[in-house]
């Protein structure tokens, strides 16, 4: 096994979360699973496993991920989401490797799937994250939504071969649902950058997502999952620059009355 900590921060993924814990069996003695208030059986499948299971509070994504990676027994952390699989080359590629630069972050390919179907282009073709560092160099920001690694000057990123298999949208009623969550933590912190939203805003910002994941980014080319994917996301951006156009529509009543 790797000395290394695979993190998960969770919150009602009893459909997946066990997929992406038995993809994990034989890298680590060290599994945590922060679960944010599931109402589901998400605790319950996690426990079935060899891991830390630790039930608490949600901060956002970002104070939740640090909360989470604190406890973590070694100090090299896998970052993973609940549908994060990982698959057998990214495994081996984890116990062959020799981690012992800790000013080093490591980029993994991800394969992103609509249901079953692999999205080779568009919006989630071809994506890749940073999600393996070290805690006492590297750590997440404190942002509400779309959190970021910090990552101080001398850094050095390098590349695992293999894919984070994520399976991000097994029911498009759901996650559509779930985008719009999204839209509206993003919304908020938009807001608190001082971004503007209007009429022309959220409808160019929609078409132009639509336009780019579904034309230059080629996302036709995976078929009716492509066109779905494109819509999704087109709809995502124009919930979020609605929800912020509403955000400051009643900031601007509050400051007449």
């Amino acid at each position: 096994m790797q000395l290394l900590s695979v993190v998960i921060v969770c919150k009602n993924e009893a459909g997946i979360i066990g997929q992406t814990l038995q993809s994990l069996q034989g890298l680590t003695d060290d599994i945590v699973v922060y679960d944010s208030g599931s109402t589901d059986e998400t605790a319950a499948i996690a426990r079935r496993f060899p891991v830390k299971v630790q039930e608490g509070v949600w901060g956002g994504f970002g104070i939740t991920k640090n909360m989470a990676v604190a406890l973590a027994r070694h100090d090299w952390i896998l970052s993973l989401d609940a549908d994060e699989a990982i698959d057998e080359e990214l495994k081996k590629s984890l116990l062959t490797s020799s981690f012992n630069d800790e000013r080093m972050v490591y980029e993994i390919k991800f394969k992103n799937f609509l249901g079953n179907k692999w999205l080779r282009y568009g919006e989630w073709g071809g994506d890749k994250h940073i999600r393996l560092f070290n805690r006492k160099q590297v750590n997440w920001d404190d942002a509400a939504v779309h959190e970021k690694l910090v990552l101080p000057d001398g850094i050095k990123t390098g590349r695992l071969k293999g894919h984070i298999l994520h399976y991000t949208a097994t029911d498009l009623e759901k996650y559509k649902c779930k985008l719009v969550k999204y839209a509206e933590l993003n919304a908020k912190k938009y807001y608190g950058q001082g971004k503007k939203a209007g009429l022309f805003k959220k409808y160019a910002a929609a078409f132009f997502s639509f336009v780019q994941n579904y034309i230059f980014r080629a996302g036709f080319l995976d078929g009716k999952a492509g066109y779905q994917c494109a819509v999704l996301m087109a709809g995502y951006t124009f919930t979020k620059y609605k929800k912020l156009e509403s955000i400051l529509q009643e900031k601007n009543r509050k400051e007449i009355f």
